[in-house]
């Protein structure tokens, strides 16, 4: 692609070369815009120049807003300087000092030039430089933020005039580099992609790490009779295990099943591929459809299955609506303790990591605190605890009597797959020199393979 913003002599163009015209992309792209300032305000930022990234559709008018709004001190847009007439005294009128933008040796003097974007001028990726001056105009103060007013509301609406005009936000789509990237909704929740698109390629190779061992428990554990707990509420008590080995370290498992097959070295870099693939940033139209869909299925919701899991492994579930605040699960667990003034905390795991329920907090389980599904939900013993309370069971007597164990289905031998099939899909690889001679599996492949 052939950059705009770059005159003939730097483009590169050979003399009679034939240039095809075709249709860019509608979605905004990345630009680091570095904004070098006068030296009568280059004494706050360090060398005088302030940088930024800004989508592609952003304007002129707004990049000058937002760089005035990071602090308070910054005025680039409503400058005002004193000026007397010819032979007259006094304090003078004030008049606008307009902002000149000047980039690649092309200045932006009035106020129309300024509402181009940074696609119109030509710079669709990479960085550009505008260097900030000032020019006092022959524009009484109060008349330029008349017509600056007026402009933004031809445009944009009574409604949006204001904000434009003396405040600015930051378009949605602006990306953050340094901010972790948005955590995904749950996995059970999520509409699947559609398919060709870059986005769903990606979203095929997400895993939700952080969730995902608060969704298994239920299918492994069997429901026993339900018992009324606290509060009227049924639940289901899980004696704690009498082994101190858990149940899948004692289970007969099979060598091979560590062993990488030909189908996750394909697994393994179609996922490498994906995650190199450069994609398209999401308009702000797409971030609002995102943002109402999600809100949509949050409010689908109604009720969730919630495990309590107590430090001596013993183990509650109860069912929890979507009216159901964190002080009712503290209530349900106060309620199931044998010592009931001991201070204790509850957590769960988050898709951004574990997290803390707030004590006696009006926090809804799943619309405020993002529970959905199968959730998790580990008993911490506070500061204050004593230690004999943490030496003797966290439940009542009465409450352990009504306990069941946790049943775990055995898989028969016969059951039991004793050989891997092998994929006929694919050819063998020709050996070559640089793999293994013995299989030609490539060093960074053996890494997959069990320790």
């Amino acid at each position: 692609n052939l950059d705009l913003s770059n005159p003939i002599r730097l483009s590169g163009l050979s003399a009679g070369a034939k240039l095809e015209l075709v249709q860019s992309s509608r979605s905004p792209s990345v630009v680091s815009v570095a904004l070098q300032l006068p030296e009568v305000e280059a004494h706050s930022p360090a060398g005088g120049r302030l940088i930024e990234k800004y989508p592609s559709s952003t304007t002129l008018w707004l990049i000058l807003r937002n760089f005035e709004s990071m602090a308070p001190h910054r005025n680039y847009t409503a400058r005002a300087k004193t000026r007397t007439e010819t032979g007259g005294t006094g304090a003078g009128r004030l008049y606008h000092e307009s902002p000149v933008l000047s980039i690649m040796g092309r200045e932006l003097t009035s106020f129309t030039d300024l509402q181009k974007t940074l696609a119109q001028l030509g710079y669709n990726a990479g960085s550009v430089l505008l260097r900030l001056t000032f020019r006092l105009s022959d524009t009484p103060i109060e008349e330029a933020m008349e017509q600056i007013e007026r402009y933004f509301k031809s445009v944009s609406g009574d409604e949006k005039a204001g904000s434009h005009a003396t405040s600015m936000t930051m378009p949605e789509s602006v990306p953050d580099t340094a901010a972790p990237v948005p955590p995904e909704e749950d996995s059970e929740t999520k509409t699947p992609p559609e398919p060709n698109t870059p986005s769903g390629e990606e979203d095929s190779f997400t895993v939700d790490l952080a969730t995902q061992d608060n969704k298994t428990f239920v299918e492994a554990e069997p429901e026993p009779s339900a018992v009324t707990g606290p509060g009227q509420r049924p639940i289901s008590i899980f004696k704690p295990p009498e082994s101190s080995t858990p149940q899948a370290a004692r289970q007969a498992f099979n060598e091979r099943d560590y062993e990488p097959t030909v189908a996750h070295a394909k697994l393994h870099q179609a996922r490498l591929q994906g995650s190199g693939r450069n994609k398209t940033l999401p308009s702000d139209k797409e971030l609002a459809d995102r943002e109402i869909a999600k809100a949509q299925r949050v409010a689908d919701i109604k009720d969730i299955a919630i495990k309590i899991r107590f430090p001596d492994q013993s183990a509650i579930n109860a069912t929890f609506t979507n009216l159901d605040t964190a002080r009712s699960l503290y209530d349900l667990a106060r309620g199931m303790m044998a010592a009931q003034g001991e201070p204790f905390l509850l957590n769960f795991r988050s898709a951004r990591g574990p997290r803390i329920i707030p004590p006696d907090g009006t926090e809804k389980l799943i619309s405020d605190l993002g529970m959905s599904g199968s959730t998790l939900v580990n008993f911490l013993w506070g500061e204050g605890a004593s230690l004999e309370a943490r030496a003797k069971p966290v439940m009542k007597e009465n409450m352990l009597a009504q306990a069941k164990e946790i049943e775990v289905p055995k898989i028969s031998e016969s059951e039991a797959p004793e050989t891997v099939p092998k994929d006929t899909t694919t050819e063998k690889p020709k050996a070559s020199g640089k793999g293994d001679s013995k299989g030609n599996m490539p060093k960074w492949f053996k890494g997959l393979g069990k320790k």
